[in-house]
């Protein structure tokens, strides 16, 4: 314990894993005192766990001063590979190949940020940095949350301590936020359970070393290679140059995995190999979503509140989304600009999100290596050649979506569902391109190279397009409710292309990028607009 527990905090976050500390950061830039409650004193380098951080990830931590952080970190750079193979083995047949996956390639404007590959410990360490650099957050490590109570002022919420001999604090916050994972004891406590179901078959993951693999592997480099032959069906991939590996053997239970792990391992690499396996992490994909998300001023974000399967690399960039998305309607609520509807909108707008994700998931593990296992494949002959190109061709059918998914991350409408999103209104312009509420910003570069989402500011942000247009109600309402308004004319150096496309001279954007609402001109009622984005607005009229 670095210092004291406080007896009352604005936000109370149990669970420091990336999901927590995103949250914290989110809070903390805006000003917001959070405790962040987390058992584990260090970062477990056991268990790499994710690898993929997403675009949206990577534009979420470049508006926080982070991207560079985490590249300079990451073991693997973006243009190391952008390729994930299919192989009987890694010194055996190529079956199949996808390029450009997971946003590790640039697409043109469409994103600030390509993806990174990283451990998970990698970015956990870079937010636990980040949250100590913030005055007014405090992470409480060796600690965890044991029970809560709350009524209509606050959660008071049981912390022990490790090193107390399990002696309980008591500790008071306006709101709770539940990133204590899938065994989560906020969860447990709102009275939220799991919705949805398993996968039969069991996994069998690994960490392994072996220096001499990088000398064996016959297809370059790869950031996931798929492993398709009888004796050990598998994903494996590298987690840095130096010799150390990640496995997943698919339908391998956790005793013939611990029993036959060496095995499996030369089965992959197709060779007999010098390794030493490092750690071991059995388990069971599910495909969950909480039947709750909130209960007063307690919330579940991550896997406290989801879990889907991880192909396509999904599960902790949705915990982040959630992260951001409560954080700054937490920090509008407590800093007094924002209404109660904002807090009522977190499971309108995440929850549909969640589902896709986890549809998307369950969708990407219908085909795995056991499934494309077939006979003569390894064979050096006709009908090893013709066994081999029919499997190829499967793999392109089935996995292409698994790998190139950017408009599940980047283009998802939260609006549909949301309170404080006004209904979609036809956009002025006729281009594919044309704004619609609750979708991302459409991102293009400006001509002096900055990314147009550097000119957003830390609260909403009034886009002007076109010349002189009549916004003067709107920056007077949210003036006289103490909206945080950003005016940005990008003028010049924004593309006439990117204005025409838009197909409207203001665009307002919400502090997460996505856009609230845009037209020609301010609505005549511009402090009915800011109350229906959430805004705690006066009912009396603005001059």
């Amino acid at each position: 314990m670095s210092r004291a527990l406080p007896a009352r905090v604005p936000v109370l976050v149990a669970g420091g894993g990336p999901v927590g500390l995103a949250a914290a950061v989110e809070l903390g830039r805006r000003g917001v005192d959070c405790l962040v409650v987390e058992p584990r004193r260090t970062v477990s380098r056991a268990r790499p766990r994710c690898k993929t951080i997403n675009v949206r990830t990577m534009e979420h931590l470049r508006r926080w001063g982070l991207a560079g952080r985490l590249r300079e970190r990451a073991p693997l750079p973006v243009d190391w590979s952008r390729d994930v193979v299919f192989c009987t083995s890694l010194s055996g047949w190529e079956l199949s190949r996808f390029t450009g996956v997971l946003g590790l390639a640039e697409d043109g404007d469409r994103f600030a940020e390509t993806g990174q590959q990283a451990p998970q410990y990698v970015l956990e360490d870079l937010l636990r940095e980040a949250v100590d650099e913030l005055d007014g957050c405090h992470l409480a490590l060796g600690t965890r949350v044991v029970a809560l109570e709350q009524d209509t002022d606050g959660v008071t919420v049981t912390v022990t301590v490790e090193d107390e001999d399990g002696t309980a604090h008591r500790v008071v916050a306006d709101y709770v936020l539940g990133c204590d994972g899938p065994r989560s004891v906020v969860r447990e406590s709102i009275g939220a359970r799991y919705v949805g179901g398993k996968a039969l078959s069991p996994n069998f993951g690994m960490v392994f070393r072996s220096r001499e693999l990088w000398q064996h592997v016959r297809h370059g480099p790869a950031v996931q290679y798929w492993v398709v032959n009888s004796v050990a069906p598998a994903l494996v991939g590298p987690i840095d140059r130096e010799g150390t590996w990640w496995g997943i053997a698919f339908g391998v239970d956790k005793e013939t995995g611990a029993r036959q792990a060496r095995q499996l391992i030369d089965a992959m690499a197709g060779r007999a190999l010098d390794a030493e396996v490092l750690s071991t992490d059995p388990w069971t994909a599910r495909m969950q979503v909480v039947d709750r998300m909130r209960a007063g001023r307690v919330f579940l974000a991550g896997d406290a509140a989801h879990l889907n399967p991880p192909f396509g690399g999904h599960g902790l960039n949705t915990g982040i989304g959630d992260a951001v998305d409560l954080g700054w309607k937490l920090a509008a609520v407590l800093e007094g600009w924002g209404g109660t509807a904002l807090l009522d909108s977190y499971e309108e707008e995440r929850r549909p999100v969640q589902e896709a994700v986890v549809r998307e998931a369950t969708a990407n593990m219908r085909v795995l290596s056991t499934d494309l296992v077939a006979g003569d494949l390894d064979a050096e002959n006709p009908e090893g050649t013709r066994a081999r190109q029919a499997t190829g061709a499967r793999i392109q059918e089935t996995k292409r979506a698994e790998f190139h998914a950017l408009g599940l991350v980047l283009d998802l409408r939260v609006g549909e569902d949301s309170s404080v999103l006004p209904p979609e209104t036809p956009a002025t312009g006729t281009a594919t391109g044309s704004p619609r509420t609750g979708v991302r910003l459409p991102h293009t570069r400006l001509s002096d190279g900055r990314s147009l989402f550097d000119l957003l500011g830390p609260g909403h942000t009034l886009l002007r397009l076109g010349e002189h247009p009549a916004d003067e109600r709107l920056v007077a309402a949210a003036e006289a409710c103490g909206l945080p308004l950003t005016v940005a004319e990008p003028g010049r150096l924004l593309g006439a292309a990117y204005r025409d496309a838009l197909g409207a001279r203001l665009v307002l954007v919400r502090p997460d990028q996505m856009v609230a609402w845009y037209g020609d001109e301010a609505p005549d009622d511009a402090e009915h607009l800011l109350r229906v984005l959430g805004g705690h607005v006066p009912r009396v009229p603005v001059s």
